[in-house]
């Protein structure tokens, strides 16, 4: 009983991970943005589809794949973000939520097109396969290598917010951007290097969760309402927030499927219900 208590404490622990990796980007943009982004998602997908066409077509190993998803999703985000993106940082939520479901459509479509509506096969290297066994539990040897890069990147992220002039930037933006542009903050460049950096941690989760959530081309319409539940609990514009949000629903997600099938993907939409009851603006959300 107490192995399998642990062995599931770690698996949503790992999964949660994930999905911290992915909805950060979304949380620190909205925060800063303002702007509700449904298409986060597909970002996520752009970076799993990068990791797929690399190691099969090109023989990349898996490692290397990972920077390159990274970079590719911050490119197409930052594209984005100034062709179209921005043209709407005014507009309504509506249009924006409108606007970004299109975009979601329209990313199923073309992934579709060119790689058809099967999910895609990934093999990991042998070093990330197998199991750990300790203390009478088995630990995925994949879920360890994922715990570990998102401490990595929580250190990493939260330095760069806190400690870097850039992160400066970030914050005064948040807090008032018209104050920032006045003291000659660049706001417009700000808006597209945060961007960026979310979007390339979308691609980097994309590539990451291939393997523990597949990827097809529905990926941004599935997993879109786990995203906006690890933002809408941990709060916009923060690090702290989404990952402690992302953890206890991965736990909680993968306990619920474990000991109550039936009922297993209703416990997290409980979870938020109750926690958004008690944390209106989320756990670590700024209250006005």
């Amino acid at each position: 009983m107490i192995g399998n208590i642990v062995g599931v404490l770690f698996d949503g622990l790992a999964y949660g991970s994930l999905l911290f990796i992915i909805a950060v980007g979304l949380s620190v943009t909205l925060g800063l943005m303002n702007f509700i982004n449904l298409a986060h998602g597909a970002f996520a997908m752009v970076g799993g589809y990068v990791c797929v066409l690399m190691m099969t077509r090109l023989g990349a190993p898996f490692l290397v794949t990972l920077p390159a998803a990274f970079i590719v999703a911050a490119l197409v985000g930052v594209l984005l973000e100034r062709t179209l993106y921005q043209r709407l940082y005014r507009a309504n939520h509506l249009d924006q939520v409108l606007f970004s479901i299109g975009i979601v459509f329209m990313s199923i479509a073309i992934a579709t097109y060119f790689f058809g509506a099967s999910q895609q096969p990934m093999s990991l290297p042998a070093y990330l396969r197998g199991q750990v066994h300790f203390l009478g539990v088995d630990f995925g040897v994949y879920r360890i290598f994922l715990i570990i890069v998102v401490a990595a990147l929580t250190i990493a992220l939260q330095y760069v917010i806190e400690r870097t002039r850039f992160g400066s930037q970030v914050r005064a933006s948040v807090d008032n951007a018209t104050a920032a542009a006045g003291l000659g903050i660049n706001v417009n460049r700000v808006f597209a290097l945060t961007f960026a950096l979310g979007s390339g941690l979308a691609g980097l989760g994309g590539g990451l969760g291939i393997d523990v959530l597949g990827l097809d081309p529905t990926f941004p319409l599935k997993y879109m309402v786990y995203f906006l539940l690890v933002v809408s609990v941990g709060g916009t514009g923060t690090i702290k927030g989404p990952l402690i949000a992302a953890l206890i629903l991965g736990v909680f997600d993968v306990a619920g499927k474990y000991y109550l099938p039936e009922i297993g993907g209703f416990v997290i939409y409980a979870l938020m219900v109750v926690l958004l009851i008690l944390f209106p603006a989320g756990l670590y959300g700024r209250r006005s």
